[in-house]
């Protein structure tokens, strides 16, 4: 089962340093989650992922209860077996892909019917089904079943999915009996303080050992990302991990961070990618752009990772415009090791109480491009 000690707390705001510990190892935090949504980070080899220092990935209960389904990967294993994974693993419920198919899928306070976007069949998730799903698969956490409101929406509609994630979440919990895996709960609320705080009291009720906060990053402001960012950790337990869900940006990272998260995963560093762009110390920098063309310059020349010993942005341009796989690979290696290398320098920022600094640096730079 998972723990959670807190080794240090910054001198000038919530952020602290932290260790989880389960049944496959310990996580560093705050970190970062490479997103591995059909038991894969997207190009990447599990040795890759290793020698880039990652500690836990996310994958995705949706997408694998499709394809190739949980009885599979069971008969396999677990997902730690199944793609030949040592380290942690945690598996998201499914909810926000599920909600997110407004044209698929019809929900109740049963559980949500939908359709598969991979060949139109008909399914239901119930959280019980859920919870069965991702006790099949066999990761360290596992996230509950919830409901994620759309941005923008009216309170009343925000309102309809808090009460339903917080019944959920009563059910996931009587559902889940699973000694090696612990289960989050979500707190949800869209961008109305009160119910967030109401999402968190229900949730706290049910003693979870972990605490996420869904439903940000879906569109809304920055600011007001920030605003209920920050109020909603406040109301969570000190002494569990905090989750930011669907987070990636560099500011998005340090803020959460500042405001005492633990744990975040985003889409974003094999996306980005995937559209020729690259994270850099000064910014994104987009390769594919004809800039690029004769500029043997590695992506950052304050980089240590392989990618930026050993290729220049010429020859991964070049790779791209040949339709060659190679060039998603090289920036998918570098973009992740670029967000692991920043948690990490976090990490250290805190111990040394120089977070602030670090901060206001970092930002300075990697903002004037």
């Amino acid at each position: 089962m998972l723990s959670f000690e807190i080794t240090k707390y910054d001198n000038n705001s919530p952020a602290r340093l932290g260790r989880i510990h389960t049944n496959h190892g310990l996580i560093s935090t705050p970190v970062f989650m490479p997103v591995g949504t059909q038991a894969t980070v997207k190009t990447m080899t599990p040795p890759e992922l290793y020698e880039i220092g990652v500690d836990v990935i996310l994958a995705n209960t949706y997408h694998l209860f499709l394809r190739p389904g949980e009885d599979l990967i069971a008969e396999a294993g677990g997902l730690h077996s199944f793609m030949n994974w040592g380290q942690n693993i945690l598996t998201d419920s499914g909810g926000f892909q599920v909600f997110s198919l407004s044209k698929l899928r019809k929900i109740n306070d049963d559980g949500v019917f939908f359709n598969s976007h991979i060949d139109g069949s008909t399914h239901f998730l119930s959280p019980e089904k859920v919870m069965e799903i991702e006790l099949a698969l066999g990761a360290d956490i596992a996230m509950c079943f919830d409901e994620c409101s759309p941005y923008p929406c009216s309170y009343e509609e925000a309102e309809r999915a808090v009460t339903r994630t917080t019944k959920w979440a009563e059910r996931c919990r009587r559902a889940h009996n699973s000694e090696r895996q612990s289960l989050f709960g979500i707190v949800q609320g869209n961008v109305f303080p009160d119910l967030r705080e109401r999402s968190t009291k229900e949730l706290l009720d049910f003693d979870f050992p972990g605490y996420a906060i869904g439903g940000l990053s879906v569109g809304e402001p920055k600011q007001e990302m920030y605003s209920i960012l920050e109020s909603t950790a406040a109301l969570l337990p000190i002494t569990k991990p905090r989750y930011l869900m669907g987070v990636g940006e560099p500011e998005d990272l340090l803020a959460g961070v500042a405001n005492g998260v633990d744990m975040f995963d985003c889409v974003l560093p094999t996306r980005l990618a995937r559209h020729g762009t690259a994270y850099t110390s000064c910014g994104k920098l987009t390769v594919r752009n004809a800039g690029c063309s004769r500029d043997f310059r590695p992506l950052d020349e304050e980089c240590p990772c392989q990618v930026c010993q050993n290729y220049t942005r010429a020859y991964i341009r070049h790779l791209i415009k040949a339709g060659e796989i190679l060039a998603l690979r090289l920036l998918t290696y570098h973009n992740i090791y670029f967000l692991t290398r920043l948690m990490e320098n976090i990490r250290h920022a805190i111990a040394d109480d120089n977070l602030s600094s670090f901060t206001n640096e970092f930002l300075r730079r990697y903002q004037k491009g």
